[in-house]
């Protein structure tokens, strides 16, 4: 009787890690394996508020060094190239004062980036946005209530790291 347990316990074990076979553990399955550097460009903008741009990158940086397995370079020549512009950057009242003045506002950005290998193959599929395959619209929201304190740059620092961790996010395989 025992030999049967044992038997149907050794069977029971390879039937459930045979089932786990296509499974991976870790980050290293959620993006290209192919890719091991990624060189990011200084992020243009249109916008006419200085240093978007240069804060954009730094968050998309950052974000890329934590939360992936790709080491961030500073040459040209790496196995992928992520750049971006900020296209639009908008100041909207949300809710005004009786005198008129803004008692909370809300900033928003929108960003095109576009990640390509070294032979200038999109790295990134896009059949569910209505835009060229090698651009993609990326955009963030930060509020600010000037009554407590906060400031516009506030605001648009969390908008940037909104915006970072959907481009990061863009990173990853598609399901």
């Amino acid at each position: 009787m025992s030999n049967i347990r044992y038997y149907a316990t050794l069977l029971t074990t390879l039937l459930f890690l045979c089932g786990c076979a296509g499974y991976q553990i870790g980050n290293q399955s959620l993006y290209p394996a192919e890719v091991r550097t990624v060189y990011v460009p200084m992020f243009d903008s249109n916008s006419f508020r200085r240093g978007l741009g240069e804060r954009l990158t730094e968050a998309v940086v950052k974000e890329i060094e934590t939360k992936t397995p790709y080491k961030v370079v500073d040459d040209p020549n790496a196995d992928s190239v992520l750049s971006g512009c900020i296209v639009s950057e908008r100041k909207s009242v949300l809710v005004p004062s009786l005198s008129g003045d803004a008692r909370e506002v809300q900033v928003g950005m929108s960003v095109e980036i576009s990640w390509v290998d070294r032979r200038g193959r999109v790295l990134r599929e896009t059949a569910n946005v209505p835009l060229p395959e090698e651009i993609v619209t990326v955009s963030g929201t930060g509020n600010v209530v000037p009554e407590v304190g906060q400031s516009i740059a506030a605001a648009q620092q969390q908008a940037i790291c909104r915006m970072a961790e959907q481009i990061v996010g863009l990173m990853e395989k598609p399901w």
